[in-house]
């Protein structure tokens, strides 16, 4: 049984958003710092992933091919928030009515952290593109980690901006309150995301070998 290489990068691309997406509200402890206490979403273990798949298809099939994944896959999002709320509004049948509190509970999101998660993949994906091709032509095919790593942490810092911001910026609280609220959040979130990126760059060294075969 054979399976084209590129099939299944996009097939692992779009697993990871939708994973992402439907379980990412999970949040687990990872560490305390100078008394805070740092916890992050099960997702920071898939987001680096879709960088480095991101940062595969431009060193191999160039940037437009990564620009028509992501657009591939915001579609996939917008259609399972679709399909979700649909799901939820149904009626249940009377065998699965004691159940649907969870199922609801588990399925549904708010629309505005359905709208933050879509504005954010968006916006950090085409810009990772857009900077990792910036630096490929400034330093030519040399040092491949160097712009795997630099795209991706600007690119996840717009990301954890982006969202965060949309999703929890209080509109009943000062400018000042809200600034110290999501910096608290963004920063520690974000030196995250980058440590899972300089983790996971051997792995993209070995994917682009593996698809260059």
């Amino acid at each position: 049984m054979k399976i084209e290489k590129m099939d299944l990068l996009v097939a692992v691309y779009i697993f990871c958003i939708l994973v992402a997406e439907l379980m990412g509200g999970k949040t687990f402890h990872v560490i305390d710092v100078w008394g805070f206490q740092l916890n992050a979403s099960v997702g920071i273990f898939l987001i680096p992933v879709l960088f480095s798949i991101n940062d595969m298809v431009i060193e191999v099939y160039g940037p437009d091919r990564a620009r028509s994944i992501i657009r591939s896959s915001l579609f996939t999002v917008v259609l399972l928030i679709g399909f979700t709320m649909l799901a939820i509004n149904i009626p249940p049948s009377a065998k699965f009515a004691p159940n649907e509190w969870a199922y609801d509970i588990i399925f549904s999101q708010s629309a505005r952290i359905s709208v933050a998660s879509i504005i954010a993949f968006a916006a950090a994906d085409f810009l990772d593109v857009a900077v990792f091709v910036r630096i490929k032509k400034a330093m030519g095919n040399s040092a491949l980690w160097v712009r795997n790593n630099l795209s991706n942490f600007i690119a996840q810092l717009v990301d954890t901006v982006v969202f965060m911001t949309v999703a929890f910026y209080s509109f009943n609280q000062s400018f000042e309150e809200n600034i110290t609220f999501l910096l608290g959040l963004i920063i520690p979130y974000w030196l995250l995301k980058c440590s899972m990126s300089v983790i996971e760059t051997p792995l993209v060294y070995i994917g682009v070998r593996w698809l260059k075969k």
